[in-house]
């Protein structure tokens, strides 16, 4: 990236489309400073014009934001949508003037579907073995759908930029988070959120551990205070740890060259930052079969008398 590390403000989301006084957006804000992330603040966001807000403070920022940033590419052109970032969320709003009709839309299209088509991924949702974001297409349970048709249109309409995907701002800066990539990491398949029991709260004590010191592929240690922690450790939601975890995230791609993103990522579904890229399999090569040569045919002499 082409920011200043010394004067670039981090930021990480944990998202939701309809924030209110019991689950609001939660900000986590710092600094990197070598291979150190300090937290400087966490904060709550009530309102989806306070996150607006958040959008149109001053650069330079870079925040990675715990939605996905687009749609698959199969059900983009099916729709004929668009063919790029802009294009698409703008096609949305115009058929759907809601995130319901967002729904009606995609439900149209999955119903029309055979069973295990009906909600398709996007490259990177599962390009890492063992580890599966869902589909921006959910708009029920985890409704992943429903949070990008609010955020996303929310980045474009605030000139942010998005690295490969729409051109704003070059001093404000978003990407896709998703904090469930370093939890399972970090965690495997244990459970740290939604739950006050010992096992999670356990969970979330041994991923502030790690993340103090340093254990992931990343490269990068989260500096807390001592309430920081404790304030961690003790909300029973895991929105603190995922907005710390996003956190994370933003710090490693503003070290890297193109924030990390692939070269070939496609600019309507996007890239989860960090997320691996994925290796190409090796161009067989051709393995000369050898030609059997034709085996010699005895020829029979003819008899010859010796002479007594």
């Amino acid at each position: 990236m082409s920011l200043n590390l010394p004067d670039l403000r981090l930021l990480g989301v944990d998202f939701t489309c309809a924030p209110s006084r019991k689950k609001p957006i939660t900000v986590a804000r710092g600094r990197l400073v070598g291979a150190v992330l300090k937290l400087e603040a966490l904060d709550k966001l009530f309102t989806l014009p306070a996150f607006e807000g958040l959008l149109h403070e001053n650069g330079p920022w870079l925040g990675a934001f715990d939605f996905p940033f687009g749609l698959p590419r199969e059900f983009v052109d099916s729709q004929t949508l668009g063919d790029s970032t802009q294009s698409v969320i703008a096609e949305l709003q115009r058929r759907c003037p809601n995130r319901m009709a967002f729904r009606s839309l995609v439900d149209a299209w999955g119903n029309a579907r055979p069973k295990g088509r009906r909600l398709v991924h996007r490259r990177t949702d599962a390009v890492m073995p063992g580890v599966s974001s869902t589909s921006p297409l959910q708009t029920r349970y985890v409704p992943v759908g429903f949070m990008y048709f609010e955020g996303l249109a929310r980045l474009v309409s605030a000139g942010v930029h998005i690295p490969q995907m729409h051109a704003g701002d070059a001093g404000r800066v978003a990407l896709e988070g998703y904090p469930g990539l370093l939890a399972h990491e970090l965690l495997g398949r244990r459970s740290y959120k939604n739950s006050t029991e010992p096992d999670r709260l356990i969970a979330r004590k041994d991923l502030v551990e790690a993340l103090e010191q340093g254990r992931t592929r990343l490269g990068l240690r989260l500096k807390l205070s001592h309430a920081q922690r404790e304030r961690m450790v003790d909300d029973a939601s895991g929105d603190l740890l995922d907005a710390a975890l996003c956190l994370m995230q933003a710090a490693w791609c503003a070290k890297q060259p193109h924030a990390g993103l692939p070269a070939d990522m496609d600019p309507v579904e996007g890239w989860i930052a960090t997320m691996p890229m994925p290796i190409p399999m090796p161009i067989p090569i051709p393995i000369p079969i050898p030609i059997p040569m034709p085996m010699p045919v005895a020829v029979s002499q003819p008899l010859v008398a010796v002479p007594p």
